[in-house]
């Protein structure tokens, strides 16, 4: 009997996503294990693998490149030798399953992280030039013609750059371009409305003294290793935010909780989540235990996440369970911002640019201290404001002393 290929539902909230093609072609033998197509889901592309084995079969209406495809929905066959597909377009199954319900027993396929490969076609259709995802996306969204392209990727495959590159080249008559919305566009503003409609956010803001977080850091990157031991990664200046909001956390925990109606849910494990831009969009990949994670430990695990947010390639489960986030546009020379909560937490945390000021001391005289604007912006139905500004202050005293903090 011939084994349907099922769009999986890959994240608790999800319904739908963009098709970007098949990975394997029609008729190849497929083991379970192996790719069969690419998903942009409402997170990030990830490669789709089949947890089954059989003859592929890619039926010829079935979904084409950057198709939205519904959960539960028909995408292909796996069949045995002599076997036929069914004659029927593919369909969103009758009955799709529930969030609440496990769907594992009515699909055949598992997500991976996303990987740049070739998107394959059906036999029988004029071939799609060899493109990475990002390429792809970056074509529809402005209407630019791969195969009028010059590929300039190995094997003859065309990068995003070459898309970007013949971007330059349109132009709108009145003035204006058409930027179709991707679907992970559409979902961030589809989260942030319903941020706005399910909180009551307030925002505080609180500067302090961060000249010993700065010492610190560059304490740390002075360190050097004995020759037999391997260089540390050096933790930055965000990793120490990270570590040290923890242990304001878990001073105030009720920051850390989240609304549910009839009662606040309360967290035993600090797993904090840090917004990263991207070229595609803002992503919040989570840093989890950070309170009981050493600094290298965090350092390690920041690193990977951010590397991977910024080539497309994190799993759904890395965006998944944080209590707190923080959002960092001090790189960019923004000192004040109102961050929006990310649900279904109840708090975020804007860090400002660091900026160099003469203080006044008690003696009448100045010095120079270097100081850091922090914007909170808290659920008003989990925390009243003078809980907010409690853990805004224990914030402060931490950064400006980080070493309390961090023992």
């Amino acid at each position: 009997m011939p084994i349907e290929i099922q769009l999986p539902r890959l994240g608790w909230s999800m319904e739908e996503g963009k098709f970007l093609g098949w990975l394997r072609t029609d008729g190849d033998m497929i083991k379970a294990g192996d790719p069969l197509f690419t998903l942009e889901s409402d997170k990030a592309a990830q490669e789709v693998e089949s947890i089954d084995s059989g003859i592929l079969s890619i039926p010829a209406d079935g979904p084409q490149l950057d198709e939205i495809v519904k959960v539960g929905q028909v995408l292909g066959y796996l069949l045995v030798e002599g076997e036929v597909a069914p004659a029927r377009s593919p369909k969103v199954a009758e009955s799709a399953p529930n969030k609440s319900q496990s769907v594992e027993p009515q699909i055949c396929v598992t997500p991976t992280h996303a990987s740049s490969t070739p998107v394959l076609q059906h036999s029988g259709t004029p071939p799609i030039p060899p493109a990475s995802p990002r390429a792809r996306r970056a074509a529809k969204e402005h209407d630019v013609d791969l195969s009028a392209l010059s590929p300039t990727g190995q094997g003859g495959r065309i990068r995003e750059r070459d898309v970007l590159g013949a971007i330059t080249s349109i132009r709108s008559t009145t003035g204006f371009k058409k930027v179709p919305l991707t679907l992970l566009r559409r979902t961030i503003a589809a989260r942030l409305t319903h941020s706005r409609q399910s909180t009551v956010p307030v925002t505080i803001t609180g500067r302090c003294d961060a000249t010993a977080l700065l010492g610190l850091r560059q304490q740390l990157k002075s360190i050097t290793p004995s020759p037999e031991s391997s260089i540390p990664l050096i933790p930055t200046i965000n990793d120490l935010l990270l570590k040290l909001t923890a242990a304001a956390l878990r001073q105030h925990p009720m920051l850390a909780a989240t609304w549910a109606d009839d009662h606040l849910l309360v967290p035993e494990a600090i797993h904090l989540g840090i917004a990263v831009d991207t070229e595609a969009a803002l992503l919040v990949p989570v840093i989890r235990d950070v309170d009981t994670s050493t600094l290298t430990q965090i350092a390690t695990q920041s690193q990977k996440l951010i590397a991977a947010a910024r080539a497309g390639q994190l799993a759904t489960a890395d965006m998944q369970g944080a209590c707190f986030t923080l959002s960092n546009l001090g790189s960019l020379g923004v000192e004040a911002f109102t961050p929006v909560i990310n649900p279904p937490e109840s708090a975020i945390l804007g860090i400002g640019a660091i900026v160099r000021e003469a203080v006044p001391l008690d003696d009448g005289t100045f010095a120079a201290r270097d100081r850091l604007t922090l914007s909170l912006t808290f659920d008003h139905r989990v925390n009243d404001g003078a809980a907010a500004a409690r853990f805004l202050k224990t914030l402060r005293q931490l950064i400006a002393q980080p070493l309390l903090g961090l023992v």
